[in-house]
């Protein structure tokens, strides 16, 4: 558990360090009208954080909280996140984050068995919730990544 605590608290440290450099050209490009631009990701991962954490505390507060997800295309698609500022999304990303620690620091082992139940997939523990959060910001570097490769294609 204290790994994957260690990776959580140094999310937004990895995310800063993936858009690091890349001009504005290469952080909205998109590789394919369907896919996210860098930019998007940003914005999908706080908007995704904000819902997680909220996730996470219900899961240590109530006795098996029911829990929902979202259509993440959706919010990229329909939300509007071209307006939206990529530094004050990282900045909430960054407090999210931070606002977590202390509770991650403190966590026992019975708080990290907790359940809360997801409507559309059942049970879930907060280690699960805890270990899918490190496991997001991994996914979304690798995708990161993926458009900085197809954006040098490109030119």
């Amino acid at each position: 558990m204290k790994d994957w605590i260690e990776e959580y608290r140094s999310g937004y440290n990895m995310l800063r360090d993936a858009i690091d450099g890349l001009s504005e050209e290469e952080l909205r490009f998109k590789p394919a009208p369907d896919e996210w631009s860098i930019h998007e990701i940003i914005i999908h991962v706080t908007d995704s954080e904000i819902l997680s954490t909220h996730r996470m505390r219900k899961v240590l507060a109530e006795e098996e909280p029911l829990l929902i997800s979202f259509d993440q295309n959706a919010w990229v698609n329909k939300v509007g996140y071209d307006l939206l500022d990529r530094e004050e999304h990282l900045r909430l990303f960054q407090l999210l984050r931070s606002s977590m620690q202390p509770i991650l620091d403190h966590l026992t082992a019975e708080q990290s068995e907790r359940v809360g139940v997801y409507a559309d997939a059942g049970p879930v523990t907060f280690k699960q919730l805890l270990e899918y959060r490190v496991e997001h910001i991994r996914g979304h570097l690798a995708q990161m990544k993926r458009v900085r490769e197809a954006y040098q294609v490109s030119q």
